[in-house]
């Protein structure tokens, strides 16, 4: 195993964000492809915003993406506990290192953590008062991402604020310290706090760990970064809309990262050979949610029918579509497999299916009068009916065929019993094959339908 250590560091203050997943993803396969250590640890210091339910939306997202952690709760490790607000006499020694090297201050009630360099006062007049500033030298940042990076820190700043808690600054570089993390890797919004971390690595005389600052993700329309309240930003929603989780997964590795090529569906194990940190990209990434989509129709049609049988019962069962879950398991089997080529995602799966599982199915009226308006529908489907006994339902092809003879003899095309058929078997115009759903539906639903359509008209 190598020592490349690693953390993802997320606080249980709100559902979870694409952008996070985003970043614990790339945190795992840097960690997986080096053969490193990827570290979850909790940031839970603000009492008042954190929340066990959305600490445990946190774990079940991982999980769900496969993002396993080697370090943190539940698994354990050598540098817990890994909930920050369990580690409140970690701080305190460290804090006694700063006072020790009389590099803290205390006013207003808060500690200050103090810059070394000349200071002299200054007017803000964004603050409309006098500042003390500090001459420093320029905080160097060799980010792995963005290069050569400068920023000059040129005031004190407050790390344990007046009612107690610790700021995230202090507690992040501690931890990270402590944690022996040897790569932070994170949102590029996080560069403009670098320079005061790398201060106080230095003041805590710890080495520096490499920085890696990932573009951020852009909302789909408009510019700015895809926030919270941003259509499609939320990992739950894909998981309620019964999304595969490796299909997002792939689609957020290239959210920021190019494997060299113009390939987009990868296999996991080709993904964590390839990325490595030169592969991602300076520029944001703007977040496409029919990208998405089809990368997850493509996941979805190569799915093996024992699979997609099984996550297809866990959606209708996660929906509650009584009539699907109470129907003949091979009748079920038919009708899922028969589905499976044409939907984009499980979420279509209740809609597209339900004239299956129930003859009480709505007739489309604008459909019925665009059918209806064309030939001599009613003609059409009585020939049809007057085959159905003795038709041969043992294939899709068998039943073509013949469909086929009768148009022929007719006089007529194939279309002209097709559209028919389907409104009177289904309510609508779209769906699988037509062969395919009058041999899954069978013999006595497919006579039932079509004897109870005609005498509608």
């Amino acid at each position: 195993m190598s020592q490349v250590r690693v953390r993802f560091a997320p606080s249980p203050t709100g559902f979870f964000h694409i952008g996070s997943a985003r970043t614990a993803l790339f945190n795992w396969l840097y960690a997986r492809h080096t053969e490193g250590t990827f570290v979850l640890r909790i940031e839970d210091t603000d009492k008042e915003r954190n929340s066990e339910p959305f600490l445990k939306v946190i774990y079940d997202s991982l999980t769900w993406l496969g993002l396993n952690w080697d370090e943190g709760p539940g698994k354990g490790g050598a540098f817990g506990p890994y909930r920050q607000s369990e580690r409140g006499e970690i701080y305190q020694a460290y804090l006694q290192k700063l006072k020790d090297a009389d590099r803290i201050y205390e006013k207003d009630g808060a500690i200050w953590f103090r810059l070394l360099g000349e200071r002299y006062e200054v007017y803000d007049e964004h603050r409309q008062k006098t500042v003390t500033k500090v001459r420093t030298a320029p905080t160097v940042i060799t980010d792995r991402i963005r290069g050569h990076v400068e920023r000059v820190e040129d005031e004190d700043f407050v790390i344990i604020r007046s009612d107690g808690n610790p700021v995230f600054h202090f507690v992040n570089v501690v931890d990270d310290i402590a944690m022996q993390i040897t790569h932070v890797i994170r949102g590029e919004d996080h560069l403009s706090n670098t320079s005061k971390h790398v201060e106080l690595f230095k003041a805590f005389g710890a080495p520096v760990p490499e920085f890696a600052h990932i573009p951020l993700i852009l909302k789909q329309n408009g510019p700015g970064k895809m926030s919270k309240r941003d259509q499609g930003a939320l990992v739950e929603e894909y998981q309620r809309r019964g999304f595969l989780p490796d299909a997002l997964v792939n689609f957020l590795c290239l959210l920021g990262w190019n494997p060299g090529d113009d390939r987009e569906k990868m296999p996991m194990e080709e993904i964590v050979r390839l990325f490595d940190l030169p592969g991602v990209n300076q520029s944001n990434a703007r977040f496409d949610e029919k990208k998405l989509a089809h990368m997850n129709m493509v996941y979805l049609l190569e799915l093996p029918p024992g699979e997609f049988l099984a996550r297809s019962r866990d959606y209708f069962e996660q929906q509650g579509v009584s009539d699907a879950l109470t129907a003949d398991e091979a009748y079920f089997r038919e009708v899922m497999l028969l589905s499976q080529p044409k939907i984009k995602g499980f979420e279509e799966l209740p809609a597209y299916t339900a004239y299956f599982f129930t003859a009480e199915f709505p007739i489309d009226e604008k459909v019925k009068a665009k059918v209806m308006a064309k030939g001599e529908p009613k003609t059409r489907l009585s020939e049809v009916l007057a085959l159905v006994p003795g038709m041969d339902l043992s294939s899709d092809e068998a039943i073509e065929n013949t469909i086929k003879n009768l148009a022929e003899s007719s006089g007529q095309g194939f279309g002209a019993y097709q559209s028919i058929i389907r409104l009177a078997l289904t309510g609508t115009n779209v769906g699988p094959s037509i062969t395919g759903i009058i041999r899954v539906l069978g013999r006595d639903k497919v006579r039932q339908r079509l004897e109870q359509f005609l005498q509608t008209l």
